[in-house]
């Protein structure tokens, strides 16, 4: 039975499937879905979800692969797109987190910034924590914050924007957006970080994930398309 490349669900556009083998399947995450747990029913945009849904139903895509088990193994902020890594089993599931929590999954991002940063490559380590003042947001803490590192190079500068490459070492909620704000440049489109009213969307967008498979001992590394992306701020596709 051949197997559909894309994710079929109910009255959305098609997910593309990055990669695949015996213990995960990547997907390039379109804006807008939330990636919170299945009983989190406060949206209709809850992915995990919409895709335990999809396999309990039988739905081809799903079907050919004899899918029992689909769980997502870190996350992306709602608007953010991207690959996004999914596990096929729990044991899967445990051995992948792993390689987040201990930091041997290589991220990279790019966003699109407000204002060109000052330096063409540079590094934060602001320490962040989540704001008590404001629900979901969170704010640089000196002293309460968790360690965070993103290494930041600006690939292009048109006008009044950039193209920034950001490899998050650690993936604290909101990490990458946070330490542009601070440095400066915060992403465009972001109401949260920025400044509202930009009249575009999120500027972020997670374009590869590679790491040392802990079950085959071999190296997979993952792209999402970036044309698409960079087309819509304006830049020419960089190369990583």
């Amino acid at each position: 039975m051949a197997k559909p490349d894309r994710i079929e669900l109910p009255g959305v556009e098609p997910i593309a499937i990055l990669h695949e083998d015996r213990s995960v399947l990547a997907i390039d995450k379109p804006r807008g879905w939330m990636l919170v747990p299945f009983s989190w029913q406060k949206t209709n945009r809850n992915l995990q979800a919409a895709l335990t849904s999809s396999i309990a139903a039988g739905d081809f895509w799903a079907r050919s692969r004899g899918l029992k088990f689909l769980r997502f193994v870190h996350r992306l902020d709602a608007e953010t797109s991207g690959v996004l890594l999914l596990a096929k089993s729990p044991g899967a599931l445990d051995a992948i987190s792993g390689l987040f929590e201990s930091r041997q999954m290589e991220k990279t991002y790019l966003a699109v910034t407000r204002g060109a940063p000052k330096q063409s490559e540079w590094i934060c380590r602001l320490k962040l924590a989540p704001d008590p003042q404001a629900i979901g947001r969170v704010k640089v803490d000196a002293r309460r914050g968790k360690a965070a590192e993103t290494w930041f190079r600006v690939r292009q500068i048109r006008g009044t924007t950039a193209l920034v490459e950001a490899r998050p070492l650690t993936g604290r909620t909101h990490q990458i957006r946070v330490h542009l704000a601070e440095s400066g440049c915060p992403v465009k489109g972001d109401e949260l970080y920025g400044r509202a009213g930009d009249g575009v969307r999120l500027g972020l967008r997670a374009v590869r994930l590679a790491y040392r498979d802990p079950f085959m001992r071999r190296r997979v590394e993952i792209h999402a398309p970036m044309e698409e992306f960079c087309r819509e701020y304006g830049f020419e596709l960089p190369s990583l």
